[in-house]
């Protein structure tokens, strides 16, 4: 009886899943031949990374930092397998005598795993966020995810605005197609529907501090990171201003940079520290200021330095412990704010902000939101670059090494277009890059099948959605009644104008001078362009180089002739000429001469 239950267990489990509502599992092979087709190509040769030629050899990304360590046996209560990406720090008690407990780590450092019998978690939230951390994934940022692209195309003209929601599911981005310089920020949600405006300030108002809002284009705008209802906004009218999600009709807090002298200056960029308690921004003479958000804080920045680019600067972020800061600058440069002496790019110290610690150079940019980031363990910082006219290497994605300020790796994005916008996320470990031109704009989103999760990884082998009848769409006809004939302009004359012009007889244009003899009963201009001066010439009473001579000079000739024998003017008037008068001078000086 017992085999013939098993006969007809197995049975109804051919005809029947296992599990009912859940589609089924994608076969590997289809998964393979999706990535297969997204393999990315190398765009330029000389800017592909050069730090491992066996990365370059079966086209995964480059690895930068040490090697990963050999997987794990798996257990049996270990599902995922063995441990991705760089080892986690061993306990102090294991840790060498005299070793730097921070080398290598930036950072705060990870947490230890509790030991057995250790009693301090009392509310048990720490074995859920392991969990999670599971789930998600550590996997190794020691490898830059290159080995495979998609592209989201759309937009008409360059992409200049980038954002990846928390979990990595939808992206948002924004062109110059269709753009409008706005001076009122609007919040939308989700879905892309318009929850409110904040209100507009008045341009006729001298002083900044006195108007409800912005008077001038938007620049730049962060939400604070602890605290979803404020949100940070900077202007081309010199200001920088908070605001409170719950109302828009006012606003929380007004920032009036350190200028030199009174006048406005545009503020460029502006971004929250990770704590949301200080707030950076470039202004438009070239100088970084800081300000810390406190109790009775106002408008003095806590730190100001003047001149740290010469350009615009497009872009600043801070590091998430606080000790680095990026700004990027139209004058090819990326700098670098820093507490430590050993970070730069251009570097500074956040003590010493005197002069940067390092200054990276050849970096062109040509728009005004190109921005730079750091890798999700932050021992890598990258920014775009845009192409120049006589360039060769295109758009690229620079890597450089925290630790060891140089060039890790110079990634070929587009050969044509630059790359304004990037973003690398931490939870989907994958690299977003937008590019563009006058013509056309796109985002890149660069990701490898085996170190990222979801994201690109869920919809590149995803077919196209099919049409329902659901679908269906009616088209309305639109009436247009300034499209009638009785509305519409009249066509311009401008062609038929130019037209007129050069038709000689429309236009009663007078005739030009024949060159040479003369034809058609017109007399040349070669001997003379009237009748008489032509028979006149060819009886010998005037001169063939008469029409050659200065008549001045022809003129003045005859000056002393006329002076020593007059004989018409001078004549007729001897005789009845009056004598001149001149004025006496009543000065003796004058007399004695």
């Amino acid at each position: 009886m017992a085999d013939g239950g098993d006969m007809d267990e197995e049975a109804m489990r051919a005809f029947f899943p296992m599990s009912f509502g859940k589609a089924p599992a994608r076969s590997n092979t289809a998964s393979s031949a999706a990535h297969s087709s997204t393999i990315r190509k190398p765009q330029n040769p000389s800017s592909q990374p050069s730090t491992s030629a066996a990365a370059e050899d079966d086209g995964v990304g480059t690895l930068i930092g040490p090697p990963r360590p050999p997987p794990e046996p798996k257990g049996e209560d270990d599902e995922d397998g063995g441990m991705i990406g760089p080892p986690r720090p061993p306990p102090p008690s294991t840790r060498a005598e005299g070793e730097d407990e921070g080398d290598g780590m930036i950072g705060p450092p990870r947490p230890l795993p509790a030991k057995e019998g250790d009693e301090d978690d009392d509310d048990g939230g720490d074995d859920e966020d392991d969990d999670e951390m599971e789930e998600d994934g550590d996997f190794g940022f020691n490898r830059i995810p290159l080995s495979n692209e998609i592209v989201l195309r759309g937009h008409t003209k360059v992409v200049s605005a980038l954002a990846v929601d928390h979990t990595g599911s939808r992206v948002l981005s924004g062109s110059y197609d269709y753009t409008v310089r706005s001076a009122q920020a609007k919040i939308y949600d989700r879905d892309g529907l318009t929850l409110g405006e904040f209100v507009k300030g008045d341009m006729y108002i001298r002083d900044l501090k006195n108007t409800k809002g912005h008077i001038s284009g938007l620049t730049s705008g962060e939400w604070n990171p602890k605290s979803k209802e404020t949100i940070l906004t900077s202007s081309e009218d010199g200001s920088i201003r908070l605001w409170d999600v719950s109302d828009f009709k006012s606003q929380k807090q007004v920032i009036k940079p350190k200028l030199p002298r009174p006048m406005r200056i545009p503020v460029t960029t502006c971004a929250w520290d990770y704590e949301g308690k200080r707030i950076v921004a470039g202004i438009g003479d070239g100088s970084i200021q800081l300000w810390t958000v406190k109790t009775g804080w106002g408008s003095r920045p806590d730190i100001y330095v003047e001149k740290t680019h010469t350009e615009d600067i497009t872009g600043v972020k801070f590091s998430t412990d606080g000790q680095i800061l990026l700004s990027r600058s139209m004058d090819s440069t990326l700098k670098v704010i820093s507490d430590e002496v050993t970070f730069a790019m251009q570097i500074w110290d956040l003590r010493k902000m005197k002069t940067p610690l390092k200054v990276f150079n050849d970096l062109p940019n040509n728009y005004a939101e190109t921005n730079a980031g750091f890798s999700p363990d932050e021992q890598l910082i990258f920014t775009g670059t845009s192409i120049e006219k006589d360039g060769e290497n295109g758009g690229l994605l620079c890597f450089f090494d925290r630790r060891r300020l140089e060039l890790v790796s110079r990634v070929g994005i587009s050969p044509q277009y630059s790359v304004i916008r990037c973003l690398w996320h931490p939870r989907i470990n994958q690299v977003f890059a937008t590019v563009g031109d006058k013509k056309e704009g796109g985002t890149h989103i660069l990701y490898d099948p085996s170190i990222s999760q979801r994201g690109a990884l869920v919809c590149v082998g995803r077919a196209p959605r099919k049409k329902s009848v659901d679908d269906f769409e009616v088209q309305p006809v639109i009436h247009n009644p300034h499209a009638l004939p009785l509305f519409r302009d009249q066509p311009s004359r401008k062609r038929q104008r130019e037209k007129i012009l050069k038709d000689p007889l429309k236009s009663h244009k007078p005739e030009a001078p024949v060159n040479g003899p003369g034809f058609g009963g017109r007399v040349g201009t070669t001997k003379g362009s009237l009748l008489t001066q032509y028979l006149l010439k060819e009886g010998g009473l005037i001169k063939d180089t008469w029409m050659d001579e200065d008549p001045r000079e022809a003129i003045l000739k005859y000056a002393d002739a006329a002076e020593k024998d007059p004989k018409f003017i001078a004549p007729a008037y001897s005789k009845t000429q009056p004598k001149p008068v001149f004025a006496e001078s009543d000065s003796d000086d004058e007399k004695k001469q």
